[in-house]
């Protein structure tokens, strides 16, 4: 049976970074005649607020020293935490040497995700915010949780607060080896953290040999280690009878649909998640496109830049556009396919304003998802109370985490694909040459080819996606397929495909619906046959040099 005794509190030792709802903690504690031990600028807070405080260089009568780096690192701290109150050896000891016992420990630690996240950290910055005496401290604690508590996250403040007012300034065993479990996986965390980041900044040393170092400094991890905090539960998974939650990725570059904001509607559901990461990763790569392009111009603001939405529906677009406002944009993706439209996630690229979210408000959609929305749009959206609208804010970045797919037995890891197309590898191997609109439009289509499941056929005119092939078990029928459910014209548009054609029978099934350029990446032992096909059609074709599949 647990111990589920009660332990009495009359010493803590304080000393965070965090000093989120401290000073009110600590007059709750002072309330209950707790004595408050302290470090540098936790102490004068707390002195600050009126509270008496005792500096640990008066407990253990030595001062701190080297720059702050030793105070805490001391017999008479650890062996008051870590004395066992029923050991009488453990008592005999702490009294022959003058050891206090102390009973609760409120530490958090320096702030390395911080001062990593800065565009400009140096490596000693990185390595000065490397917490040394707080995670000791931590781990005494966590240790001795039969008589010691240890609170390293404020949002437990109240709960201990609470605790202690029922108890007569006590705390129950269950209380402390919740707050010891919570402890433990904080200071894991941590270390993965620096860990990680010690593997991005290794030095190059062809001398060194051992396993996950710089001789393979490219590979992936040896190790790979994740810390993934719940940030919510989900209703279910896929489906109903399958239990789900979101954790979010805790990191220096966190980011991503994880984090947006939700603004208004219904509580985001598996399915939505996966859709809405779906559409927020093409749109961005469309919009980095456009980027690179502008940039290339010579230009350096991109307040002009085109306005890009996607349309997503089980994770593959089934309707895209570009244009110069949001409304124009959406109008595009919506008449891609509006029959798949109906329920779909709807992405943008740039700021949503009114009359696109009024156009939006008379179909049924599940998500909008947009780096923001106007005033009036919000009003707008607002009357669709079960409409999910998800705020990106300025994260219009591509996505580099590596990508993680359980399989039975272990875990498939990949980088991201997140290469954006590499025109110098272009090579254009049949007789016509494509023109620059043409070119526009195989640009455009590979970047939304890329975000299509295997097999995958693009249609696409300049600035919008006119026919998908999905998931087909050969590329002929996602030929077909993608021209079966064009409910725009065909004749005059540009085709993309993920991977190389086979058999030159894919082009000359698109070649039926009146397409006048390809970009494909080559590499098939048919890559003859397939460029005659070409030059037989007239159609201008162009090997990208790299391939997108997506299962």
């Amino acid at each position: 049976m647990q111990d589920q005794s009660l332990k009495k509190i009359t010493r803590a030792l304080i000393s965070v970074s965090d000093k989120t709802g401290l000073v009110e903690f600590a007059q709750k504690l002072a309330a209950h005649h707790v004595e408050l031990v302290s470090t540098g600028g936790t102490a004068k807070l707390l002195r600050e607020a009126g509270l008496t405080v005792r500096d640990v260089s008066d407990l253990t009568g030595f001062p701190e020293m080297l720059d702050g780096r030793v105070k805490t690192l001391h017999p008479k701290v650890h062996g008051g935490i870590l004395g066992i109150r029923d050991n009488a050896d453990h008592q005999a000891k702490m009294q022959e040497h003058g050891i206090q016992p102390i009973d609760l420990v409120v530490v958090n630690l320096y702030p390395f995700r911080q001062t990593i996240q800065k565009p400009d950290v140096t490596m000693e910055d990185a390595i000065e915010n490397i917490d040394i005496g707080g995670p000791a401290m931590i781990r005494s604690a966590s240790k001795n949780h039969h008589d010691v508590a240890v609170v390293v996250d404020p949002k437990d403040y109240g709960l201990v607060a609470a605790m202690l007012d029922a108890h007569h300034g006590a705390l129950p065993y269950v209380v402390r080896y919740q707050l010891a479990l919570t402890a433990f996986r904080h200071t894991a965390a941590y270390d993965k953290e620096i860990a990680r980041f010690l593997w991005s900044r290794q030095p190059a040393n062809p001398e060194v040999a051992l396993g996950d170092t710089a001789a393979n400094q490219q590979e992936l991890p040896e190790e790979l280690e994740l810390n993934l905090q719940k940030a919510m539960g989900l209703r279910y998974g896929e489906n109903p009878h399958q239990k789900a939650a979101l954790y979010k990725l805790a990191g220096a570059d966190e980011h991503g649909v994880a984090t947006a904001e939700q603004l208004q509607g219904k509580e985001l559901s598996y399915n939505n998640l996966l859709d809405t990461d779906a559409a927020w990763e093409l749109v961005m790569e469309i919009h980095h496109l456009h980027l690179r392009e502008h940039r290339a111009k010579g230009a350096i603001s991109a307040e002009h830049l085109p306005h890009t939405c996607a349309i997503i529906k089980h994770t593959n677009p089934c309707g895209v556009g570009v244009a110069a406002s949001p409304l124009e944009a959406f109008q595009r993706a919506k008449s891609t396919d509006p029959v798949s439209a109906f329920g779909g996630i709807i992405a943008f690229s740039g700021l949503v304003d009114e009359a696109t979210a009024k156009e939006i408000a008379e179909m049924f959609a599940e998500v909008i998802i947009a780096p923001d929305f106007t005033a009036n749009a919000r009003q707008v959206l607002a009357a669709k109370k079960n409409l999910r609208v998800l705020r990106m804010g300025d994260q219009l970045r591509i996505s580099t985490h590596l990508e993680l797919r359980r399989i039975s037995g272990g875990v498939l890891v990949q980088e991201r694909d997140a290469e954006l197309l590499d025109e110098e590898k272009f090579e254009i191997v049949t007789d016509r040459k494509p023109t620059p609109a043409e070119l526009r439009g195989l640009r455009f289509a590979w970047a939304i080819c890329k975000h299509v499941k295997s097999n995958a056929i693009v249609y696409s005119a300049e600035h919008q996606l006119v026919g998908v092939g999905a998931g087909q078990m050969s590329r002929v029928d996602s030929v077909k397929l993608g021209a079966s459910k064009a409910q725009l014209p065909l004749a005059g548009t540009v085709l993309a495909s993920d991977a190389f054609f086979p058999f030159r029978d894919g082009l000359d099934e698109a070649a039926k619906h009146g397409i006048t350029a390809v970009i494909q990446p080559g590499g098939s032992v048919r890559d003859k046959e397939v460029i005659e096909a070409a030059n037989e059609h007239g159609i201008a074709m162009v090997f990208a040099g790299m391939r997108h599949f997506k299962h």
